[in-house]
C-alpha cells in the first residue's frame, strides 16, 4: 500500500497522482518514480465492454491516463473484447451473464467515446491509442498458450490472491472460464509490451492480483521489468461504493443519463467528500483545493458547485453550463421554473388523468414503484413548480391528455404539456 511522503518523490506525475490521492499499490516506487522522471512510459489500463458505457466508478481510472498523458507519457487503453467473453471474477459473487458477439461489439465501439471525452488520440508519441484484446485472444492457440505461458503461473498462486480467496471463501462457485481470466489479462500485459513497448499497467486496487501475475508472466518469459500502480477503492463517506445511486448509475454517456443530472450527482455531493472529490476528479489547482478545505458548512456549497461544474465541462463540455446553472436556481428558488436542461418524455394519461407514480414509471425516471415512492417522500417531485406530497396525487385531465416529465437528480419534475 502506499506509504510515500510527497517529497520523497521526483517526478511530476507520481507527485500530482500522491497529492491528490491517487496512488494505493505500486511495485517498485521508486524506480517508477525515476523512469517517469528520466523517460517516456507508456501505460495501460484495461476495460471490459460488459455495458454500454462507463460509470462514475471507472473515473478514478480515466483521471489517472489522463494525468499521465498531460505528463508527457502515454496512454494504452485496452478494450477487452476477447476476455469479455469470460468474465472478470474479481469482486464478484457469482458469474458474469455472458454476452453475444454483437452486444461486445457495440459495446467496444460506445466505450471509445468516453475516453475521446478525456484523452487525445493520434499517432503522437503521447498520443492514446485504443486496442482491443479480441485481435490476439480470438486466435489463440490453446494447446500453444497453455505450453508457453500457462506454465509459469502456478495455481498456488492464484490462489493465494485476494480476489480468488474471498470469492472461494464465499463459498460462490468459480468457473474454469473464470479462473482462466488472470492468465489471459497476465498475456495482455506480456502482448501489449511486446507490441508496444507497455511497461505499466494501471487499475483499481481489485486489480492488483492480476496486474502482479502480468508483471511475473513478463518476467520469466522475456525476463521483462513491467511495474504495477493501484488506484484506491473510491467510496463515500457513508461507506457507499462510488458510481451508483438510489436511481441508478451515474453513467459517463449523456445518452444514458443528462448533463443535468450528472451535474447534480456531483452538487449533491456530501461536506465530508468534496475536497477529497475536487482532487480525484477534477483538475482544480491543488492551491485552491487547500483554500476551499478551510470552508465549513453552508460554505461549502461553493466547492460542491465548483465540484460539479468542473466534473460536468471534463465530460460534456463547458457549454451546458450555462442551462444547467439556470434550471438549477429555478428549481431551489420560488420563481418561475426553467427546464431548459432537463431531458423531457412524454407519456399519454388514460381518460386524460394519470396517477404520478405511473408518470414516473412510464418515462423511466425511477425504477420502481418503490422507488417513486421514495423520491415523493423526500420532496423530489413537483407538478408545474408545485411539490408532490400525496403518493396518490392524480396529474391531467380530459383536456389534457399528455404529461411532459424532465428528470432531476434526487427525483423528477412533472409538467403538464
Amino acid at each position: 500500500r502506499h506509504t510515500h511522503d510527497l517529497t520523497s518523490y521526483s517526478s511530476e506525475l507520481m507527485r500530482t497522482l500522491s497529492e491528490r490521492g491517487f496512488l494505493y499499490q505500486c511495485t517498485d516506487s521508486d524506480v517508477l518514480d525515476k523512469k517517469f522522471r528520466e523517460e517516456r512510459v507508456v501505460a495501460y489500463l484495461g476495460f471490459d465492454a460488459t455495458a454500454p458505457s462507463l460509470h462514475v466508478g471507472s473515473l478514478v481510472q480515466i483521471m489517472m491516463l489522463r494525468h499521465l498523458q498531460r505528463c508527457g507519457h502515454k496512454p494504452v487503453i485496452l478494450v477487452g473484447g476477447g476476455t469479455t467473453k469470460i468474465g472478470d471474477p474479481t469482486g464478484k459473487d457469482e458469474s458474469r451473464q455472458l454476452l453475444t458477439e454483437s452486444t461486445i461489439r457495440d459495446n467496444t465501439a460506445s466505450l471509445a467515446e468516453v475516453f475521446r471525452k478525456y484523452l487525445y488520440f493520434g499517432d503522437g508519441p503521447t498520443d492514446a491509442v485504443i486496442v482491443n484484446n479480441s485481435d490476439w485472444l480470438d486466435s489463440l492457440n490453446y494447446i500453444e498458450f497453455l505450453r508457453d505461458y500457462g506454465r509459469h503461473i502456478t495455481v498456488n498462486r492464484m490462489l493465494g490472491f485476494e480476489s480468488v480467496k474471498q470469492r472461494l471463501a464465499r463459498e460462490q462457485p468459480l468457473s474454469f472460464l473464470e479462473f482462466n481470466y488472470m492468465l489471459l489479462q497476465a498475456y495482455d500485459f506480456v502482448k501489449l509490451h511486446e507490441e508496444r513497448g507497455v511497461s505499466l499497467q494501471l487499475g483499481g486496487s481489485d486489480q492488483w492480483g492480476n496486474i502482479v501475475c502480468g508483471i511475473e508472466l513478463g518476467r520469466k518469459t522475456q525476463n521483462a521489468s513491467l511495474y504495477g500502480l493501484t488506484a484506491p477503492l473510491i467510496t463515500t463517506s457513508d461507506g457507499k461504493k462510488m458510481g451508483k445511486t438510489a436511481g441508478g448509475a451515474v453513467w459517463l454517456d449523456g445518452n444514458l443519463l443528462s448533463a443535468y443530472d450528472y451535474w447534480q450527482f456531483w452538487r449533491n455531493t456530501p461536506d465530508a467528500d468534496v475536497i477529497r472529490f475536487l482532487k480525484l476528479f477534477t483538475e482544480v489547482p491543488m492551491g485552491r483545493v487547500q483554500e476551499l478545505e478551510k470552508m465549513h458548512g453552508a460554505q461549502l456549497n461553493d466547492a460542491k458547485v465548483l465540484l460539479a461544474d468542473q466534473a460536468t465541462t471534463l465530460l460534456h463540455g463547458s457549454e451546458c453550463l450555462e442551462a444547467i446553472h439556470k434550471t438549477a436556481s429555478s428549481l431551489y428558488s420560488s420563481g418561475p421554473n426553467s427546464s431548459a436542461s432537463l431531458p423531457s418524455f412524454t407519456v399519454q394519461a388514460t381518460d386524460g388523468a394519470i396517477f404520478v407514480i405511473d408518470a414516473l414509471l412510464a418515462s423511466k425516471l425511477v425504477s420502481s414503484r418503490s422507488d417513486a415512492r421514495r423520491r415523493i417522500s423526500a420532496g423530489a417531485v413537483r407538478v408545474d413548480g408545485r411539490k408532490v406530497v400525496d403518493q396518490f396525487a392524480v396529474i391531467g385531465d380530459s383536456s389534457e391528455p399528455g404529461v411532459e416529465t424532465h428528470a432531476v437528480p434526487s427525483g423528477a419534475e412533472v409538467q403538464l404539456s
